[in-house]
Parts: C-alpha cells; sequence; structure tokens
C-alpha cells in the first residue's frame, strides 16, 4: 500500500516548496518508518574508480541541499570510499541526525556474528551515532548459514543499535531462505528502464511479503541522464555491466554484451520523455516509484544542482499511456538480459540467486 502524502515536519511543512516540489514519503516496507521517495545514495559522493575525483565542499554541500528539499533517506555503506562515505554523511547531518533515516550495511565477508557486530560498531563511530535506522546485509554469503548472521543483527536490534533490518542484492532463493526466520523491511536492488531483471521473480516477492524494494543505479550509472550518445562514450569505469561488450577493459560477467540494443533503448526513452514533456532523469526517476513495492530510489548527487535535478521526479505523475510506451520501449532489452538480476556477473558467478 502506498503512503503517499506531506509531512508537517518541526521545521516546516514546506521543504522543498522553493523548487516547486513538495517531497512524498512512503512507510519502509512494513515498518512504521516514514521515508521520503527520492534518497540520496551517498557512493559517488566519495570519489573512486568508478566515479572519478570528487570534491568534498561539494558533496557535503549536496546533502544539505537534500535535506533542504526534503530529503530525511540516506543510503550508505562501508564499502563506499573505505568507510569516507559514511564519515561525511555523519559530518554533515551532526545536530539533525534525529530527522534523518540512516541506512548502511554489513560487508559479505563480515557477516558470521563476532565480525557483524563489529562493522556495527564501526559503522556507528564513523557516522557519529548511536543507532542505525537500516541495517543491510550488502551482499549474501552463501558459505555463512542466513540464521546465524540474521541473530546477529536481530541482537543489535534488541540493543537499540539498529532500528530495523534489511537485506541488498537478495533475489528469490536467498528470500525464501530467510523467510523461515523474518521478513527484510527493506531490499535494496538495481533496477531501472535498462535493468528489469527483478521484475521477473524478485520484486513479486517483496510485494507479496511486505518488503520494501530501494532502488541503486535507478539511472544506470548515468546512462538514463542522456549525455552518453554511444557506448563508446561512457567512462570505461562504468562500461562493466552485461550491457556493454565483455571486450571493454573491466566487465568480468563473459557474455557479449548488447551495447547497440542499449543505445536504441536509450533513445526511445529519450523520445518518450520529449513527448511527456519532462527530462530523461524525471521520466526514470518517476517510472520507478509506479513500480510495485518500490519505497523510495537511491539517486546519487555529486552537486547540489545534481540534488535539485533528481528531486523534481516526487512529483511527476505519469499516465498509463506513457508507462505503456515504456514498458514496450524497453522490454526487448529486458529479454535479452533475461531474469538475471547481477548486472556484473552471469554464470557460476552470479552473486543474487
Amino acid at each position: 500500500m502506498r503512503h503517499d502524502r506531506l509531512l508537517c515536519y518541526p521545521w516546516g511543512w514546506n521543504r522543498g516548496f522553493d523548487q516547486g516540489v513538495f517531497m512524498q514519503y512512503r512507510k519502509l516496507g512494513h515498518t512504521d518508518i516514514d521515508v521520503s521517495t527520492i534518497a540520496l545514495g551517498c557512493w559517488a559522493i566519495v570519489g573512486d574508480f568508478t566515479w572519478g575525483e570528487q570534491d568534498e565542499a561539494d558533496a557535503m554541500a549536496a546533502i544539505d541541499r537534500a535535506f533542504e528539499l526534503g530529503i530525511n533517506f540516506f543510503d550508505t555503506a562501508p564499502g563506499y570510499g573505505d568507510g569516507a562515505s559514511e564519515q561525511m554523511l555523519g559530518r554533515a547531518l551532526a545536530g539533525r541526525r534525529g530527522e534523518a533515516v540512516i541506512a548502511t550495511k554489513v560487508p559479505p565477508n563480515k557477516l558470521e556474528p563476532d565480525a557483524l557486530a563489529a562493522s556495527c560498531e564501526q559503522s556507528l563511530r564513523e557516522l557519529g551515532t548511536d543507532y542505525i535506522d537500516l541495517l543491510m546485509i550488502h551482499w549474501p554469503n552463501w558459505d555463512i548459514p542466513i540464521d546465524r548472521t540474521w541473530g546477529a543483527m536481530q541482537k543489535l536490534q534488541s540493543q537499540g543499535k539498529v532500528r530495523v533490518l534489511g537485506v541488498s542484492n537478495f533475489g528469490p532463493r536467498d528470500l525464501d531462505d530467510l523467510s523461515q526466520f523474518d521478513t527484510p523491511a527493506a531490499n535494496q536492488l538495481g533496477y531501472s528502464l535498462l535493468a528489469r531483471a527483478v521484475e521477473y521473480e524478485t520484486l513479486p516477492r517483496c510485494a507479496e511479503r511486505g518488503t520494501g524494494v530501494t532502488c541503486y543505479s535507478p539511472l544506470a550509472q548515468g546512462l538514463l541522464t542522456g549525455k552518453f550518445a554511444s557506448a563508446d562514450e561512457v567512462p570505461e569505469t562504468r562500461a562493466r555491466t552485461r550491457h556493454f561488450a565483455d571486450s571493454r577493459p573491466h566487465t568480468k560477467h563473459g557474455e557479449p554484451g548488447c551495447e547497440a540494443l542499449t543505445f536504441e533503448t536509450i533513445e526511445r526513452i529519450r523520445s518518450i520523455a520529449g513527448q511527456a514533456g519532462v527530462t530523461m532523469t524525471d521520466l526514470s526517476l518517476a517510472w520507478l516509484l509506479t513500480r510495485p513495492a518500490v519505497v523510495s530510489v537511491l539517486a546519487g548527487a555529486r552537486s547540489p544542482q545534481q540534488v535539485e535535478t533528481n528531486i523534481a521526479a516526487a512529483n511527476i505523475t505519469l499516465d498509463q499511456s506513457t508507462l505503456t510506451a515504456l514498458d514496450d520501449a524497453t522490454r526487448p532489452l529486458k529479454e535479452s538480459l533475461g531474469p538475471n538480476p547481477d548486472l556484473w556477473f552471469s554464470g557460476d558467478r552470479v552473486r543474487i540467486r
């Protein structure tokens, strides 16, 4: 069930009004936590191999601007800059921690109980807080029984260090295994108009069980902004997904890719956006918010201007003809990529099952 509405926060009911946008909020899965439908994904703000150098002042300003415009949901992880993202987010939210919902993760190599507890404590220190709103398993680890990992997470929850528990990159089999013990509040998945594999099995599982979906890579690492006219214009460090040929330097999937079809699809989306009178970015983010179980879209931003660009999608309503056109335009690519939701690996190296 959707819970879109304006919230009356202590700091004013009109947050985001200067952009002509009222932020929308939804319940995080089966919990009572309200999260903004546009969240700030805090991976790119640290700058790294994938994103290149990042000015810290711009990153801090992006977090400030997101907060000013009504974003209350911030997603980070220890792996983003080896703790730098958590540190930066903690500094930026100092003095207003109680008004934010912070999600962070436990790496897959730290899912044994003692290591998991230590990872959580480290995240608490980096964030400068005494509790985490949403703690997630970043990737499954099939060598460690899920009941052992989940039990350790529940212990942290009982200690008041974590409010609710979730997962990331859990496919149908992993969700079924976990369902014997509990239902996660959230499942963070790679999902966009160019990557719809989660629709085959994972999204229906989440919708049936009340697990909220938060979407990472909603703009396919920049492809859906429309700034790249061809695969050759995409930076090598981003041309690693199964959209790209395995001849690209940093790919590991071993597939031929579908570069021509990907960019044909982008052009179709660009045309639909023009007909709808919105940007490709707005269209792509707004489309995700129409999908079953989706509660929030994790839109990365490296500057205040990028935050302002992303936030407009919160108030866009797409009519049925536009939704049908987008489905038709992206279905061939969906079928070409198939039901494998791992954007980077295939075959026996797939990390999502």
